[in-house]
């Protein structure tokens, strides 16, 4: 947050001061979202410092090392869990100290790590008859697992996960079409545990190769002021006009989105800087806070690294992450010119005053000096375009990141004394930008990582049981075959579902037992994973658990719930942008056919034309939901856009026909009506 402290003293003027009580209240929400963490000083800083920087050493190592999957996924586990149980106390009433029950709960995480490790392939060979002591550490690591859930989001997701558990030891018992044989203690551990298809399955696979490494990537931008340029730059390419504080916010939420990957970092860290300049040229307090919401948003589907959830994309469909990124960048587009409209629209309906942006350096000179942070960004693509596996090219883009923010003082992350030597050069060592960022990095991973493993309890229990395809069988008998009902009801389920847990458990879970009922009625399997990604994105935004407008209202001292509801006003276009995906295969045009050898024989004039409709009808859909265009909409007008715009975003002929007939009608009679103005 000191970034945002600093920013703020450039841009903001002496109109409106954000409280460091409102600060904090947003930091809460940080909290909510990542987990009240632990602020340690002396010999507990040390060691908690140095695990972390092992944790990043070690994962660093095997992204260029070969180590085998049964051993590196049980190792990031342990470690995660240790340290989880140093980070994150039992309770606020033991924050900021380590207590003892926390050393028992990390060494027996160690144990169980290395009980499984010194098993070999004897114990993988004996999941179908556990013995005692393998049913003993199984027991405990699942109830390890549930308590780091705990401390790092909350209880929802343990309730969830034992729910689920109990629905595997209870199948008899339960009414049709929910029944199964039953399984008893054993057998579910030994699914569970002790093989890579229960904890350490895919999920844990994603974080403990993949994850880990961006949020590693994603500290080291931060530590060397990546995200501070973004801001700058954004402020210096978009002030000037009464549009400027809104188009501000758009562009520096992608920036900083796109390494962040965090919706509720991106609106706090932001909104720290942005809220004066949103207040000053006319938003009030929830349209403020609704904006900055919606800019956060869009940091968990930006490229080039997107949410967690994006890397099991990845895995789940079996295809390249660069694949999940051009998947990403039509609706990403998209999204933001949604933003980019909404503001452009309050600006005249508002009537904002115009303000300048105190300019403390030209964007020219800005960019002449920190260019290299953009180089940081495009490496990740870049190396993976020249065949790099994602675990090498985020590997390479973290070593470029490291050297080029050596070509300034003030960006280098190991500082320039240090080559000197002296007594006293562990200290400085310890002490560097450098060392932070390999600590950050691993315990950024650690609320996510918990939850992974969470998840795959879920996914082992769902896969044991069948209950993907059962699920799906009843939600498509209640939507009676129809396309259109089963998606609104799949959307349902992941809203729902992502209503109390956080974007990643939610993906996993709905991939697991909702998108096959999509695939059953012929969609792809990459539109019917993307339908679901985004649709546990959007939850986001939803009370109760609206973390990102609740931590903007925050910051802007408004209410959360009508703060929530603005940010809805300005994401209600996302809500209907995925049904493109899924109802006509004009569609999947939109994810670019889902891959870069579908799309060497695409159609791209098709393309081209879904692109144009699903543009005009966000266009339309905004202009109803603001009830604006060129001047105020009349009740009839506003009938026209909205009615337009969903007919737009339907992707067939007759519905483009008809909404592009609507929208015209619509439009015609605005501008005759300004023009009389």
């Amino acid at each position: 947050m000191n970034t945002s402290h600093d920013a703020h003293q450039n841009h903001s003027g002496p109109d409106v001061v954000i409280s460091q009580e409102s600060l904090s209240k947003a930091e809460e929400f940080i909290e909510a979202e990542e987990g009240a963490a632990n602020k340690f000083k002396g010999w507990a800083a040390v060691l908690v410092t140095s695990l972390a920087v092992a944790m990043s050493v070690f994962h660093l190592y095997t992204a260029y090392a070969i180590v085998p999957t049964q051993t590196l996924r049980p190792i990031h586990v342990g470690m995660v869990l240790f340290l989880c149980f140093l980070m994150f106390p039992v309770s606020n009433l033991y924050r900021h100290r380590i207590m003892w029950w926390d050393w028992i709960a990390g060494t027996l995480s160690i144990a169980v790590v290395v009980y499984l490790v010194m098993g070999g392939d004897d114990f993988t060979d004996r999941n179908t008859s556990p013995e005692y002591w393998d049913i003993f550490f199984g027991i405990c690591l699942i109830v390890l697992i549930m308590e780091a859930m705990r401390r790092t989001n909350g209880w929802i997701m343990p309730i969830i996960t034992s729910l689920f558990i109990v629905y595997a030891l209870a199948g008899p018992l339960l009414p049709a079409p929910w029944t199964h044989k039953g399984y008893e203690v054993g057998r579910l551990v030994g699914v569970l545990y002790m093989t890579l298809e229960g904890i350490y399955g895919v999920a844990v696979d994603v974080s403990a190769s993949l994850i880990i490494l961006f949020t590693i990537f994603g500290a080291f931008l931060q530590y060397s002021g990546a995200g501070k340029f973004y801001i700058d730059f954004s402020f210096s390419a978009m002030g000037g006009k009464s549009t400027g504080a809104g188009r501000t916010v758009v562009l520096a939420s992608f920036l900083l989105g796109g390494p962040s990957g965090s919706g509720v970092a991106t609106t706090v860290t932001l909104g720290a800087v942005a809220y004066p300049l949103l207040a000053k040229v006319g938003y009030e307090k929830n349209a403020a806070g609704g904006l900055l919401a919606a800019g956060g948003l869009g940091a968990i589907i930006s490229p080039p690294v997107l949410g967690a959830a994006a890397f099991l994309i990845a895995e789940f469909l079996k295809i390249s992450y660069l694949d999940v990124l051009l998947m990403a960048i039509i609706p990403t587009l998209l999204f933001y010119l949604a933003l980019f409209l909404m503001v452009e629209i309050d600006a005249r309906k508002y009537g904002m005053r115009d303000s300048t942006i105190e300019r403390v350096v030209s964007i020219w000179n800005l960019t002449r000096k920190y260019w290299y942070h953009f180089l940081s960004l495009i490496s990740i693509v870049f190396f993976m375009m020249w065949g790099f596996s994602p675990v090498l090219s985020v590997f390479w883009a973290t070593v470029v990141s490291l050297f080029t923010s050596m070509l300034r003082s003030d960006t280098t992350l190991i500082p320039y004394d240090l080559f000197k030597g002296g007594s006293d050069w562990v200290q400085r060592m310890w002490s560097s930008p450098f060392i932070k960022a390999m600590e950050g990095g691993s315990i950024g991973v650690l609320n996510v990582a918990a939850t992974c493993s969470g998840a795959g309890i879920i996914v082992g229990v769902v896969t044991l049981t069948g209950l993907g395809l059962k699920f799906s069988t009843i939600v498509i008998d209640y939507a009676e075959g129809s396309l259109l009902l089963t998606a609104i009801f799949t959307s349902l389920v992941v809203w729902i579902v992502g209503l109390a847990v956080p974007v990643t458990a939610s993906y996993i879970i709905c991939a697991v037992i909702a998108a096959p009922a999509l695939t059953k009625l012929g969609v792809p399997d990459f539109a019917a994973h993307m339908f679901i990604f985004y649709y546990a994105v959007l939850s986001e935004v939803s009370p109760p658990t609206a973390l990102s407008p609740f931590a903007a209202a925050a910051i802007t001292g408004g209410d959360p719930y009508k703060t929530t509801l603005q940010c809805w006003k300005y994401t209600v276009p996302a809500f209907l942008l995925p049904f493109m995906f899924v109802l006509d295969p004009s569609g999947q045009g939109l994810l670019l056919m889902g891959s870069t050898k579908a799309l060497a024989s695409a159609d791209w004039v098709s393309i081209g034309l879904v692109f144009v409709t699903a543009a005009l009808g966000i266009a339309s859909i905004a202009a109803g939901f603001q009830g604006w265009a060129w001047v105020k909409t009349t009740t009839y007008e506003r009938i026209l856009f909205i009615a337009a715009g969903f007919a737009l975003v339907y992707p067939s002929v007759w519905s483009d026909g008809l909404g592009l007939a609507m929208m015209g009608t619509a439009v015609a009679s605005q501008l005759i009506r300004h023009r009389k103005n």
